[in-house]
């Protein structure tokens, strides 16, 4: 099964994304994640996605569509979280899959009010060694700022402090709608409420797919 969650920054998609990959036992795909390891490598590419990040802006198409085109093209299976954000993306992975006879099997879109997400983002602490990632709200770590798992102080990265987080949510709000439409056209699209509690936005994510795939079936 081939499914696509993406929704604003902060939405729950990461959250929901390794839910479902467990349960599903498909690879979850993080565009932030593939970013991130292209960052620390130190190259060219990793010092530009960067530099934009640190600035609330988003990489460009080019970039981000090799980084997954190089990925999903190793998978028959995967939850792809975070991808596409703008209308270009989404045709380009229209593109590599009709050019391959492959299909996208549900497009999910999770949403949430901005100040939701704000409290979300800005409360989010990693841990720069093993990855985890806390909030001090909701997922508090057991000593305050040190990671459970290694004892590592955590980090709170830019692109999770509040004025980057709403330029970033302003950026998404500009080019998110064209993308919801390409998906209504080309896909059936459903739509999330990411405000509910986790439990109950993993619920919906099940029975949406649930219901995918018995019609595939059919």
């Amino acid at each position: 099964m081939k499914v696509l969650l993406f929704g604003p920054p902060g939405a729950g998609k990461g959250t929901q994304a390794k839910i479902v990959a467990k349960k599903l036992e498909i690879p979850h795909i993080s565009t932030g994640d593939l970013l991130r390891k292209t960052i620390r490598t130190g190259s060219k590419l990793g010092l530009q996605i960067k530099e934009l990040l640190d600035k609330g802006e988003f990489v460009t198409d080019e970039m981000i569509n090799s980084l997954v085109k190089e990925t999903l093209l190793e998978y028959e299976s995967f939850i792809l979280d975070g991808y596409p954000r703008t209308l270009q993306q989404a045709e380009f992975l229209k593109k590599i899959f009709d050019e391959k006879n492959k299909k996208i099997d549900a497009a999910i879109f999770i949403d949430a009010p901005l100040d939701m997400l704000l409290k979300r983002i800005t409360n989010r602490r990693v841990c720069p060694v093993c990855g985890r990632v806390y909030n001090l709200i909701s997922h508090p770590p057991k000593k305050e700022c040190i990671c459970d798992d290694d004892g590592t102080q955590l980090v709170h990265r830019d692109d999770d402090k509040e004025d980057v987080v709403k330029e970033r949510y302003n950026i998404y709000l500009e080019r998110t709608a064209p993308v919801i439409e390409f998906y209504k056209k080309n896909y059936k699209i459903f739509t999330v409420d990411g405000s509910q509690d986790i439990e109950d936005v993993t619920k919906e994510l099940f029975n949406i797919l649930k219901g995918v795939s018995s019609n595939d079936n059919n």
